[in-house]
Order: C-alpha cells, then sequence, then structure tokens
C-alpha cells in the first residue's frame, strides 16, 4: 500500500502484481478508511475494477502502455466526470452535480492505463470563498493521517490525507495558492506545482482563470514525474495550455546543483520547521553549491489579491448573487465573497500589468540556479479546532508561495523531517518556469540521501 509506482508499475509490468487485484486492495482501504480522514467524497469502484480488468487483459497480450498502466489513483472532486460520478466541488449546493464529459487530466490518464479509484475531499470550492476554518466542507475537515487531531492542510486535503493513508498510490490536486504544497506539507509526501499552462485545466473547476494549477500528490518525487509524464501537454480545448513539450527523464541531471535560498526565509518559521530546513541545506551541500538570494521589493501579496479576488468573483458571480450561496458549510463563506465586487478594473488590469514585471524580475533572480529553497509551510500542520493561520489573509507571510503562484512557476514539496509533536515538516524546491525536470531531479536526489520519504504513519500501515 506504500510501495512507489516506478515499483508498483514494475511488478504489474513483470505480472507479478495483476492490476485487479491491486485495485481491489485499494478499494477496500478506501471505502473502510476514507471516512476516518474525511478523504473520500465517491469511491469509483465499478470504473476501477472496469478499467483495471482492462488493463489486465492488455498487459497480457503485451500491449503495456507505460508506467501508469494498472494503477490505482484518486481525482480532488473539482476535476469533472461522466459516467453518473458527481462531481461536488467540495461544496453542498453541488453535491449531485453530474457532467457528461471528462476532464483532460482524466482522460490522459485513462489513456495511461491508470484506474480511477476516487473522488476525492477537498475545501469547498477549492477555498476561494474565504474559509477560516478546516472544517469548510461538506465532507468535514481533511484529517491528518499522522495525528487525527490535525488538519491535513489546504483545498486538496482529500488528495493528500489518501495518499498519506496509502488509500491510493496518487492522487490529483490543484493550486491557485499553496493547495498541492502545503498539503503535500502537512502529510509529508510529494507534492507537484507545475508551470501554470503545462497541464490543461479543462474539466477543472475555475477558481482563478489566470492562477489555477493541477499537478499530482505521490509518495515521492519520481511519481511526481511520471504522473506529469502522462498529463502534461497542450489542449485545443484549453487556450492556456503550452506547446512546448515536456518528456520526464529519471536520469540524473549534471551534478553539482547551483541552489538559491532566500535570505531570511526562516525568520518568522516554527522552530522545528527552520531546524529541519537547516539540516536539509546541510544534506544538499553534499550535492549542490548554495548562495542566498533577495528577490525585489515589490508588493507580491497586493497583486495576487487584487487578480485573485476579481477572477474568483468574475467565476462565481451568478452563484454568489444566487440564494445557493447560503447553502455553503462555513458561514463565512456566505458573506466573504461580496466584498470582491467592489475591485475596480483599474486594479485589476494594474495587477496584471505589475505581474509581467514581476515575472521578469523573478526570472533574473532565478535564471542563474537550478532551484531555490524553502521551507514549504512555516509551520506544521495545525489543530482541526483551530483558526486557519491562513496566508490568504496575511496572518504569515510565504513568499516563495506568493510569487511561485503568481508567476507561475513550478515547485515541488517533499518531507524534510518531523516537528517535536511528530507531524511531517516539508521543504520546497522551485524552479523557472518549464523547468519541472530539474526541481524533481534535485528533490530526487534530496531523496536518495534521506529517508523521509519512506516514513508512513502506522495506524494507516497497520489498518485494513
Amino acid at each position: 500500500m506504500f510501495m512507489s509506482i516506478r515499483k508498483l508499475s514494475e511488478l504489474i509490468r513483470t505480472r507479478q502484481v495483476s492490476p485487479l487485484a491491486l485495485a481491489e486492495i485499494f478499494i477496500d482501504r478506501l471505502e473502510k478508511l476514507g471516512p476516518k480522514y474525511n478523504a473520500v467524497v465517491t469511491v469509483t469502484s465499478k470504473i476501477a475494477l472496469d478499467q483495471a480488468r482492462l488493463a489486465e487483459q492488455e498487459i497480457a497480450s503485451g500491449n503495456y502502455r507505460g508506467p501508469l498502466h494498472g494503477i490505482p489513483y484518486g481525482a480532488k472532486d473539482l476535476l469533472a466526470t461522466s459516467k453518473g460520478i458527481p462531481t461536488t466541488w467540495g461544496a453542498a449546493p453541488f453535491r449531485d452535480q453530474i457532467f457528461d464529459y471528462d476532464a483532460t487530466v482524466i482522460d490522459k490518464l485513462e489513456r495511461a492505463g491508470s484506474a480511477l479509484a476516487a473522488k476525492l475531499a477537498m475545501v469547498e470550492l477549492a477555498g476561494g470563498m474565504g474559509f477560516h476554518y478546516p472544517d469548510a466542507s461538506f465532507t468535514g475537515p481533511g484529517i491528518n493521517p499522522w495525528d487525527l487531531t490535525k488538519w491535513s492542510g489546504g483545498s486538496s486535503n482529500g488528495s493528500a490525507s489518501a495518499v498519506c493513508a496509502g488509500l491510493v498510490p496518487y492522487a490529483m490536486g490543484s493550486e491557485t495558492w499553496g493547495s498541492i504544497l502545503y498539503p503535500a506539507s502537512n502529510c509529508g509526501i510529494s507534492g507537484l506545482r507545475p508551470t501554470y499552462g503545462r497541464v490543461s485545466r479543462y474539466g477543472a473547476m475555475a477558481l482563478s482563470w489566470s492562477l489555477d494549477k493541477l499537478g499530482p500528490l505521490c509518495l515521492t518525487a519520481d511519481d511526481c514525474g511520471l504522473v506529469l509524464d502522462a498529463i502534461a501537454g497542450a489542449d485545443p480545448k484549453d487556450p492556456t495550455t503550452t506547446t512546448r513539450p515536456f518528456k520526464y527523464t529519471s536520469a540524473c541531471l549534471e551534478r553539482p546543483f547551483k541552489l538559491g535560498v532566500l535570505r531570511g526565509v526562516t525568520d518568522e518559521a516554527d522552530e522545528s520547521v527552520r531546524a529541519n530546513f537547516e539540516q536539509a541545506l546541510k544534506v544538499l551541500e553534499r550535492v549542490a553549491t548554495i548562495e542566498t538570494v533577495e528577490f525585489p521589493d515589490l508588493p507580491f501579496e497586493e497583486i495576487f489579491r487584487t487578480i485573485f479576488f476579481a477572477e474568483t468573483y468574475s467565476a462565481f458571480e451568478d452563484f454568489i448573487e444566487s440564494d445557493k450561496i447560503k447553502g455553503l458549510t462555513a458561514p463565512e463563506d456566505r458573506y466573504v465573497p461580496y466584498a470582491r465586487m467592489t475591485i475596480m478594473a483599474k486594479d485589476y488590469i494594474r495587477a496584471l500589468r505589475l505581474r509581467g514585471i514581476v515575472a521578469r524580475k523573478i526570472a533574473n533572480v532565478m535564471n542563474p540556479f537550478d532551484a531555490l529553497l524553502a521551507p514549504t509551510r512555516p509551520i506544521p500542520a495545525t489543530l482541526l479546532a483551530e483558526p486557519i493561520p491562513s496566508l490568504v489573509r496575511g496572518v504569515m507571510k510565504d513568499l516563495m508561495s506568493t510569487v511561485g503562484n503568481l508567476a507561475g512557476l513550478p515547485a515541488i514539496s517533499v518531507c524534510n523531517g518531523f516537528s517535536e509533536k511528530g507531524v511531517p515538516t516539508g521543504l520546497q524546491f522551485m524552479g523557472s518556469a518549464y523547468r519541472e525536470n530539474m526541481i524533481i531531479a534535485v528533490a530526487r536526489a534530496y531523496q536518495s540521501l534521506t529517508d523521509w520519504h519512506l516514513c508512513h504513519p502506522i495506524d494507516a500501515s497497520q489498518e485494513a
């Protein structure tokens, strides 16, 4: 249940493991343990078994499609699925919503031979309405498998919990402002945010058209590369996708890597986060040279907020102005969005122009480096009953997340240790646009020198 895609795929390819038997194992875990972590909306057992049965037949006949062939997975429930499967967007008013088509990533994963085993829980409307507490979803708060009193974090919380607890080998998530990397950090798994436009968003709920990105949550950085290889590429149904080709390479790239660390990046971090980050730097010095860097003094968060708030209101204007908004779970989600209608067109346009300046200046900072490093989150997972120390409301600054998402840059989070309370902390590698292979290579190098990615929650590994 805690075997990497790379290892599982080899067992499937050599017919030591049956895709059908594998699907049955994970379906059983999803059904038994999914409710424990509030991780699952719908177990798609019939689809998973049908797709696994087909994979078994194809592999037996010599038609092996690649490393995802016969591997079960889960999809964040903002990705459209047909065949009568609801796509709820994590929100009670949409819990019966059914589409007659599949999102492009769902279609691509099916073509890669992967079996859809579940639609996974998320914060209602991906957190875009301004939630204050982890329970902003009709499925309840995302529960962290490492500590059932803690949050799994971010709007892709069900995807992270499911991978962390061994309910699926990998899952699809989405990120607008931290929702892949933060849950990956909280749950001690690997999460990849691709470059904006690298992965088609056709069929994904739109939260912020110019900021949304789709990416995988997996056990290892290598697994993230395997999944990205299957889902990346131009899509005529999504005009924002890039025509730049992507092919994952698992070969070792040239070392030593050249890495940068933002000056003062741990100044406001939790003590355990700071200690684990400093230890990670010592490990990385074995394969990299590391220099201190600084970002230019620009109003990054203000630019981000202006674009994000204007686009989220536009995306959900009809819903916000209807009575249906009263059906959202979090009370604040029912009134916070109204303030966003006050953002003026001139401010939105100015923010878009400033984002171009940000992208150019940040590119100048990053061009000399293979990746920039930072703690993925300044604090470990927080209690379910506590208000979220939300970056969206500026309670705690996270410059890397804001800049990376504003400029549409790729980043990957991997586990780099645990806090004194036994929950994981994360290490983030952020790269220049379209350099996913490089940041994955650096993350793989780190994981080759450490064993944190091999740690799994004891309760989850012993159950089912």
